[in-house]
């Protein structure tokens, strides 16, 4: 027999218009990768370390010359004060980092606190370590959480809370007020936070991206999570950086043991270079992706359609009934890839627990060309959805 936490699950949402996309011809502005190639000098030392580096297994917490540009990475752009010996391990992507926190540390029965829209591995393998998802509903136009949300999920075997920052799908980027809040309740409550922060460096304007590890009381009982895939634009390396506290590091680096083992060596040598040698890309690649979004929301709204702010990530929201669009969000999505050539993700995916949402999530890490077309093809699946019936799933 399978095990039904995984046999009873769907295909995710992004490998399923991703796959219609390349089926159909279809552009794809659902699942989150960007045109860009990334970082010419990274990619090479990637190719340079492939060719005349080592490669064989590397240490199983990461090479030390990552593990030291991970923490001076933070300390430099975040002010944060991590033993790279002691509190960072490096791990196949962020989902294992993920996977590894949550196996590592959950015991079966602790409550684990979600906010909802969530990323989609979170609830099957918090369910697999034996969590019971505590789900706190977020919702548009600013996806935050009160003092009293939190005091109605926080409960005497709420054990974790894991907190996605900048938001994935919302595009924000939580305010130093939210953060505090949570960070009050998580002591009060002795709650570990698992932090996954992997569109840290993806923020844009006034925004500013604060790690909740900062926060007085969070040290001790913060697990940071963060992806070199999302910082340079490289999504397909599947590199990621755990950093916690030694008491913690010690279990999660038995889990990811167990898990990956270790992560590539020449793209771990390449990512510490890059780490070391890229603030200009910090500071250029905002500006680029600000303007992207600023050119698919500005087509969009010409075409009609009510945009959602963004502050942050790869993804911008449109608000459906808002646009003039009757249609729930999967029926509008599947109508869009299937009849106008484009597809998109329905934020309602991102919900287990009451869906009753219509907004599609729309990626902009795209080249100009892509945007503008896209926007013409979304116009085209709205006029569509006005008059014929929905297409089966």
């Amino acid at each position: 027999m399978a095990n039904p936490i995984f046999s009873s699950l769907p295909t995710t949402i992004f490998e399923e218009m991703s796959g219609l996309a390349r089926t159909l011809g279809a552009i794809n502005l659902g699942q989150g990768f960007p045109d860009d190639l990334g970082p010419e000098p990274i990619r090479r030392k990637a190719a340079d370390a492939v060719l005349n580096g080592y490669n064989q297994y590397p240490p199983m917490r990461g090479l030390p010359e990552l593990r030291q540009a991970v923490a001076g990475h933070y300390a430099r752009h975040q002010g944060l004060d991590l033993d790279w010996e002691g509190e960072v391990t490096i791990t196949s992507g962020a989902t294992e980092a993920l996977t590894a926190s949550f196996l590592a540390l959950i015991q079966p029965g602790d409550e684990v606190v979600l906010f909802q829209p969530l990323y989609d591995s979170y609830a099957p393998m918090i369910r697999l370590a034996g969590g019971v998802p505590r789900l706190v509903r977020l919702a548009p136009p600013d996806w935050r959480f009160t003092r009293a949300m939190l005091e109605a999920a926080f409960g005497a075997r709420t054990r974790f809370v894991v907190l996605n920052n900048p938001i994935n799908p919302a595009g924000v980027v939580l305010p130093d007020e939210d953060l505090a809040l949570l960070a009050e309740l998580c002591v009060r409550h002795d709650v570990t936070a698992i932090c996954d922060e992997v569109w840290e460096q993806v923020v844009f304007g006034a925004a500013r991206h604060r790690p909740l590890i900062a926060y007085p009381g969070m040290r001790e009982r913060t697990v940071k999570i963060g992806s070199a895939g999302k910082m340079f634009g490289l999504t397909g390396w599947k590199v990621g950086f755990l950093c916690a506290a030694p008491q913690l590091t010690h279990s999660l680096a038995r889990a990811h043991q167990f898990l990956t083992f270790t992560t590539p060596p020449n793209l771990q040598a390449a990512v510490a270079w890059g780490l070391e040698n890229s603030d200009d890309w910090f500071t250029t690649m905002p500006r680029q992706l600000e303007a992207s979004r600023d050119r698919l929301a500005e087509g969009l709204r010409r075409e009609g359609f009510a945009v959602l702010p963004n502050q942050g990530t790869y993804f911008l929201n449109v608000d459906l009934p808002a646009s003039g669009v009757a249609e729930a969000d999967r029926a509008f999505c599947l109508r869009a890839v299937h009849e106008a050539g484009v597809a998109a993700i329905p934020v309602s995916a991102f919900y287990e627990e009451d869906p009753v949402i219509s907004i599609v999530r729309l990626c902009f890490s795209k080249a100009d060309a892509v945007l503008d077309e896209g926007v013409r093809r979304l116009a085209k699946a709205r006029d569509l959805s006005r008059r014929a019936p929905s297409p089966t799933a």
